[in-house]
């Protein structure tokens, strides 16, 4: 039986590792408590108090006061390089003349671009004052080193311990003092400058880190760490469906923690915890969580992979190309959100209002749950200005979907057998075989679904089949047999084909199929379809291929994959990323070579798990080929090909092939 701590001073306790599923802490005081890997699946810990202990606050308030001492007397140090312009000797004036526009570029291309654009402009400003400096290189040099360093270690220093809210100037102010004492008036206004301008860049870096700005975010990111020192710690715990309403949680660890569908709804000082790399780390991921409120909001390509949504205002937002697998979204309001290419799998959608929702290639799945959504209708495209209302469903503007038809209506076909044929069909022999191999599987209650036609003579012929089929062995079984068919004379076929009613009308399906592009079988019926409403598993229900199960499917399969250790060279899981994004977004490469470049991007993928195994560079060396074929039929000036031309010889490369790939 779960037990209550409800209420209850928990301050510094330890429940590391142990299996507290389901316990009530809410409103207790969890300061400085350690859940460590402890299994808190359901635990309630609405309004409760996470954070420091107090003897922590109290050493986190006198560290940042000895770093702000240090970063005044690092920026007196400038001031002093900066004051030799002064100086009588010609040297050390040329000393302090470039020290003082080392500091400015320094100070410019910080607050511009960030911390580290400013530290890249002190490196290129102190080979650029070398390299011209003449005769006094050697002052030049050394008083440019040591105003960069100090510059660093000074703006770091000091912008830390502001962000950590307790940042004063004390020491700085000693000595200044000192500064006054030793040196001229033009030469103290200078230090007092410099001196000031620094303590004022470290107040700048730190306000704009705590407010979220990503080119400072190395300074927030530490502040957080380090003010997170001693706090509550939830580092590797598994938190799913975890409750914290209006709980406190400032200088909280959530680290490696599993945090599928935890609900945040108002809870206080999100912002200040130690995300890791779970959604926490996003802010306005972080906004939506606390508020509901995400209406018009961009989240396109964010991985939201078990989010709690319930009852959001989501209402015109984009997820485009976005992870929604495992996530909770009952009763929330998605009416008018673009769902393109989004991934549900196993999402809940239960009592989610999806009226006017833009679907094309959304990812569900067999678990994707949808009793009681509400819709009215629903748009298959994205709109466009000539045509805001594209492939509207219902057809009929002025009909409705009535309660639960829309989950009736848009339910995929799961479990299927795919015999894709990519040559010239032979329709008598691919009835035969069919027919052959359900005969000779009747365990696996082979019934046809579908068959679409692709091209001018290439069909896809779709086929239910019983749960735990081996497809592979059923495909393998169906192919060399209607190799062999197909191998026979005309005369031999028809003698076959005399022998079962059921081969002529599967025949006269398959014939039809190639005769008209959108139409839909089922059993042995033939039902034409003017707008082609196919719906079946990897296709949305405008019958054309879901490329957004593929493209969630080839995503999940990249991410797995390990980042470039140099920021500068981007490895396989990089240029993949990219050649994905600008085949997704090409005009130029029809739907069906889109699905077949994806999936070739999926085995490049898979062997860069291992890019230096012989296997996988074969596998990768057939991917490219195959890349190159679908890319060499499109335009010599179409962004793709661009694309391709630049990326595939990279990719190449890491897997050890070369890199002579040209499209």
């Amino acid at each position: 039986m779960p037990k209550d701590y409800s209420g209850q001073n928990l301050r510094g306790h330890n429940f590391k590792g142990q299996h507290l599923a389901g316990e009530n802490f809410s409103y207790a005081d969890i300061r400085g408590a350690n859940f460590t890997n402890a299994n808190l699946t359901g635990a309630n810990f609405s309004h409760a108090k996470a954070g420091l202990q107090r003897h922590w606050v109290i050493f986190l308030v006198l560290v940042p006061w000895l770093f702000s001492g240090l970063s005044g007397l690092l920026w007196f140090a400038n001031g002093y390089l900066a004051s030799l312009i002064f100086d009588s000797k010609l040297d050390k004036q040329i000393g302090g003349w470039t020290v003082l526009i080392v500091l400015i570029v320094f100070f410019f291309f910080t607050i511009r671009q960030g911390v580290v654009a400013g530290l890249g402009a002190l490196i290129f400003a102190f080979a650029f004052a070398v390299a011209v400096a003449g005769a006094g290189a050697v002052a030049v040099a050394v008083a440019v080193a040591r105003a960069g360093a100090f510059a660093r270690a000074g703006a770091f220093i000091g912008a830390f311990a502001f962000a950590v809210a307790v940042a004063r100037a004390g020491a700085f102010a000693v000595a200044f003092i000192v500064a006054v004492a030793r040196a001229g008036a033009g030469a103290r206004a200078v230090g007092f400058a410099v001196t000031f301008a620094g303590t004022l860049l470290n107040i700048y870096i730190a306000w704009q880190a705590m407010k979220g700005n990503e080119k400072y975010s190395l300074v927030r990111n530490i502040a957080i760490a380090f003010a997170a020192t001693g706090g509550t710690s939830f580092r590797g715990a598994n938190l799913t469906n975890a409750d914290f309403t209006q709980a406190t949680l400032k200088s909280t660890d959530f680290q490696n923690t599993i945090l599928i569908c935890s609900r945040w709804y108002q809870a206080k000082m999100l912002d200040r915890v130690r995300p890791g790399s779970t959604y926490l780390q996003n802010s306005q991921v972080r906004q939506l969580l606390v508020t509901g409120q995400g209406q018009d909001k961009n989240f396109n390509r964010e991985n939201l992979r078990g989010i709690n949504l319930q009852s959001a205002n989501l209402a015109d937002a984009s997820f485009i190309g976005a992870d929604l697998s495992e996530a909770n979204l009952q009763d929330a309001d998605l009416s008018r959100a673009k769902l393109k290419q989004t991934q549900l799998d196993a999402t809940d959608l239960t009592g989610a209002n999806l009226t006017g929702a833009y679907i094309e290639d959304w990812g569900i799945t067999n678990t994707t749950k949808l009793h009681g959504v509400r819709c009215e209708y629903i748009f298959m495209r994205l709109p466009t200005k000539e045509d805001p209302d594209p492939l509207r469903k219902p057809d009929n503007k002025q009909e409705v979907f009535a309660d639960g038809d829309f989950a009736d209506f848009i339910k995929p076909i799961f479990d299927t057998l795919d015999l894709y044929h990519n040559q010239r069909v032979d329709p008598r022999a691919g009835a035969i075989a069919f027919k052959n191999l359900a005969e000779n599987h009747p365990e696996a209650e082979l019934e046809i679904a579908a068959m679409e036609k692709r091209g001018d003579d290439k069909i896809l012929i779709r086929a239910k089949t019983a749960a735990g089929s081996d497809k592979s062995q059923l495909s393998a079984e169906y192919f060399d047999d209607y190799n062999q068919l197909k191998a026979l004379s005309q005369s031999q076929q028809l003698l076959l084909e005399e022998r079962s009613d059921q081969i002529r009308d599967l025949k006269n399906m398959i014939t039809t199929a190639l005769q008209q592009p959108n139409f839909y079988t089922q059993g042995s019926t033939i039902m034409p379809q003017d707008n082609s409403t196919n719906i079946s598993a990897g296709r949305d229900i405008s019958g054309v291929i879901n490329l957004g199960k593929i493209s969630g499917d080839v995503t999940n399969t990249i991410r797995q994959l390990p980042e470039s250790p140099q920021t500068d060279k981007p490895g396989i899981k990089e240029l993949l990323t990219q050649l994905q994004e600008a085949i997704s977004q090409s005009a130029d490469l029809p739907e069906t070579d889109k699905a077949d470049a994806l999936i070739q991007i999926q085995a490049l993928a898979e062997a860069g798990k291992s890019p230096q195994e012989s296997t996988k560079q074969k596998t990768a060396k057939t991917a490219i080929t195959m890349l190159k074929g679908i890319f060499t039929g499109l335009p010599a000036v179409a962004s793709l090909v661009e694309a391709g031309n630049k990326l595939l010889p990279a990719i190449a490369k890491l897997f050890g092939l070369g890199s002579q790939v040209i499209i």
